[in-house]
């Protein structure tokens, strides 16, 4: 696959998360929770911290630790770009720059980060977390970057010139 297809990727991924973020604060009011599908809810939610609220007493702290998570992780899915084989470390970075730069965007534009898919569930504690789409390409991007690591432990990349 081309380099310029997973940055395309990514880049349409973010834009597609900041146009949701968008039209959920426009269109959702804070109380307001809308069934879906199943369990899956819309519901908005304004995160000051970092995940599940962490730090949200220390705004600039979120946001320099944002932005270096966001660097790091764009390095690492430049790096993997460098190379013709990798699938899945390609993808798993560039998933995770995607999240990462969409949660970053919010909280440098915004002053926090637009969740709104929640779920409805048994269990309390579970059924009030809220997330967005960015937070699930950082989830995809790590189990594509996870699966990678274990495939080449047990299959390691031979060479063709070998016998």
């Amino acid at each position: 696959m081309k380099r310029r297809w997973y940055l395309l990727g990514s880049a349409g991924l973010c834009a597609g998360d900041q146009i949701l973020k968008s039209l959920t604060e426009k269109k959702q009011d804070e109380k307001e929770e809308r069934k879906l599908a199943g369990p899956v809810v819309l519901r908005r939610v304004s995160n000051k911290g970092m995940c599940l609220g962490l730090l949200s007493g220390q705004p600039e702290t979120v946001r320099i630790l944002s932005l270096a998570a966001s660097a790091a992780v764009t390095v690492s899915a430049g790096a993997a770009l460098l190379f013709r084989k990798g699938f899945l470390k390609k993808a798993g970075s560039c998933l995770a720059a995607a999240g990462a730069w969409s949660n970053t965007a919010d909280r440098f534009i915004r002053g926090h980060v637009v969740d709104y898919i929640g779920f409805r569930l048994k269990n309390k504690k579970l059924a009030a977390l809220t997330y967005n789409l960015a937070d699930f390409y950082i989830a995809a991007g790590a189990f594509f970057m996870v699966l990678d690591s274990i495939r080449s432990q047990f299959l390691p990349h031979r060479d063709p010139r070998q016998k």
